[in-house]
């Protein structure tokens, strides 16, 4: 929602969206891959109109296609935002099984990987408050469709990848609620 109460548009919610990445992902460095994508500017922001579960499906294969379809060059990675629908976590979490179900009906298994991104994301072990759940909180709900061959190129060049979470999870602490809130005042 924009300040006045009206339902944000397009290209508000792409704009929060952009912030978000810029501050959190890029600045505070979360996803060291995301950088360069993004300055090349191969992410591709898709807000979906969808209302409904099954039409957020249909938004997905669109999605998925349409990704399969670039070239990578040109688009690496595609953030399918729907403000509209699962805007409850635990409903988001249990449609993930669903969407990942899509994706292997579609024949996109080895192709695309999906990641969850929410503005009210839990980790599994954490309280709802934890600075840690904050690594995947996105302005918006969204689903991150990203390339297998782009996967593997980035931990290739980042032989630590699996230290990424860790390093993250410090990141934040140290960041701490007060840190969190100062990247959104700033700037």
């Amino acid at each position: 929602m924009n300040p006045e109460g009206a339902p944000a548009t397009t290209g508000e919610i792409i704009a929060a969206t952009q912030i978000w990445l810029e501050r959190a992902v890029i600045g505070l460095n979360l996803c060291p891959f995301a950088k360069s994508v993004h300055v090349h500017q191969r992410v591709r922001y898709c807000v979906s109109d969808a209302q409904s579960t099954a039409d957020l499906l249909e938004d997905l294969s669109s999605e998925l296609h349409t990704l399969h379809a670039a070239d990578p060059n040109e688009c690496e990675t595609t953030l399918l935002i729907h403000p509209d629908v699962l805007t409850d976590f635990i409903e988001y979490s249990l449609f993930l099984r669903t969407a990942e179900a899509a994706i292997s009906k579609l024949g996109f298994a080895a192709e695309f990987q999906l990641a969850s991104l929410h503005p009210q994301y839990q980790f599994a072990d954490a309280g709802p408050d934890d600075i840690e759940n904050y690594t995947n909180r996105s302005p918006y709900p969204t689903l991150h469709l990203l390339r297998e061959s782009s996967i593997a190129r980035a931990v290739a060049a980042f032989p630590d990848a699996a230290d990424i979470y860790e390093k993250n999870m410090g990141t934040l602490r140290r960041l701490g609620h007060e840190g969190w809130q100062r990247l959104w005042r700033e700037g």
